[in-house]
């Protein structure tokens, strides 16, 4: 496919497939299945506080604070040393009113697009840089007591932050978003809004923002990359502040793309540290969901750095959703030689043993959405209303897989499930027919191998 593309060349088609894939426009997207034949209303729950066009959500960033032109707070591609906790708004048809904007997300066949926008940003905590020199205390060499204190001053500012906005929540539970490559910092933004009103706005919503977003093309891609590197032990940070919260019950994640690496590096490191502390690393940092939606993760990295250490047993549920047809995770693959890429694995390419492995852990469920996309298809999990449903039923109504549980996937003989067109609505299609192992693909799985 990409045979006769230099390197740096396809680096510039990846980065530009990135930003395009970041920067579809700022519209609601297709409300998912599951709400338009839904005959209770979700939206019937929502706090009154909540019914409003407009969606408040926190966020955490190591995004460099800058000023816009306007004297407005704004945060661009830059690295901060420190990251800052906020609250943002984000408005959802422009003035509609609550009862209109329930009607458009029950609908398939809305009559105009409904635009979204970040209207508002105020950061609220701004921690201690995380990289302080040593200093001497009584002639012993450590850490500065006034960047301990700041450091846990922020803790106590931020939960404080979360209690207030816990007290009013249905549950005591926070949905992160880990955005991928070349994302701002509003598109982050535009992503968690609309999973977190779709799911009837339950918990609390927050992003977790890192300095992706580089301007410069082929630049642009290796900073966003390396900037995926350097956000992992803020991110590691900002979760052990989460956890600490005593108001904070159940952290979930959401990740896409790159922020698939990034989330599961820093689950990875919180794993080492409590695993070393003789600590459960779930009821330590309170972990419940990760989702990985086309992850961008090279299968052998992924093998080593996180099958090792048998980290998919951390959260609850770890659940994954793959596409065969995600250009943006092909180009990857060629890019970095991979053998392959988590975002396009298939069932056909696991062995017997892989297999059996896969059925030994019923808390992972990696889910096939070979289905209808953009040209891209890279955004399916919350464009495709049939994986949007899925999302939901995962993250609002924690259901197991399987008819018997509402959650009607198709359960192939690879241990795999898979989504159709239509998806909950209607009856499944047959698991689909064994294919032979590797067959037209770069090679077998090193997943548990």
């Amino acid at each position: 496919m990409f045979g006769y593309a230099s390197r740096p060349a396809a680096a510039l088609l990846l980065a530009a497939v990135f930003t395009v894939a970041g920067c579809g426009g700022p519209t609601l997207v297709p409300t998912p299945n599951i709400l338009v034949a839904a005959e209770d209303n979700p939206f019937a729950n929502v706090a009154p506080e909540d019914q409003s066009s407009d969606v408040e959500m926190f966020y955490v960033t190591d995004r460099k604070p800058e000023t816009a032109k306007d004297g407005s707070l704004r945060y661009g591609h830059l690295r901060s040393p420190s990251i800052g906790f906020g609250t943002l708004a984000l408005s959802i048809g422009d003035g509609m009113s609550w009862d209109d904007l329930v009607a458009v997300s029950r609908t398939d066949k809305r009559k105009q697009k409904v635009p979204i926008e970040v209207t508002h940003v105020q950061e609220r905590v701004r921690g201690p840089a995380s990289n302080p020199p040593l200093v001497d205390v009584d002639g012993v060499r450590g850490e500065d007591p006034e960047v301990l204190a700041a450091r846990q001053e922020a803790g106590k500012a931020i939960a404080g932050l979360l209690s207030a906005r816990l007290e009013r929540a249905d549950r005591r539970e926070i949905y992160l978003f880990v955005h991928g490559y070349n994302n701002t910092f509003d598109f982050a933004a535009y992503r968690m809004g609309q999973i977190w009103h779709f799911m009837g706005r339950v918990g609390v919503p927050m992003i977790y923002t890192w300095p992706a977003g580089h301007p410069d093309a082929l630049r642009g891609y290796n900073y966003d990359r390396e900037s995926g590197e350097f956000t992992i032990f803020h991110l590691r940070s900002a979760l052990e502040f989460l956890a600490a919260a005593p108001d904070v019950e159940k952290i979930h994640i959401i990740a896409h793309s790159r922020g698939t690496d990034v989330a599961m590096s820093a689950l990875r490191e919180l794993h080492l540290q409590a695993r070393g502390a003789g600590e459960d690393t779930r009821e330590k940092f309170k972990i419940g969901h990760v989702i990985l939606a086309a992850p961008d993760l090279d299968l052998e990295v992924l093998g080593q750095r996180v099958g090792a250490e048998r980290l998919q047993l951390v959260p609850e549920r770890l659940t994954i959703y793959l596409h065969p047809g995600d250009k943006a995770i092909g180009m990857a693959q060629w890019l970095f030689d991979s053998i392959a890429r988590l975002g396009d694995l298939q069932g056909d390419m696991l062995t017997d043993k892989q297999k059996a492995g896969l059925k030994l852990m019923p808390e992972l469920q990696m889910v096939d959405c070979e289905l209808k996309t953009s040209f891209l298809g890279h955004a399916y999990f919350i464009d495709n209303p049939s994986v949007f449903s899925d999302l939901i039923l995962v993250l609002r109504d924690d259901r197991d897989p399987g008819v018997e549980n509402g959650r009607p996937l198709v359960h192939e003989e690879s241990g795999f499930w898979t989504l159709w067109e239509g998806y909950p609505i209607g009856d499944p299609p047959a698991p689909k027919a064994v294919k032979e192992a590797s067959k037209g693909r770069g090679g077998r799985s090193t997943w548990g191998s």
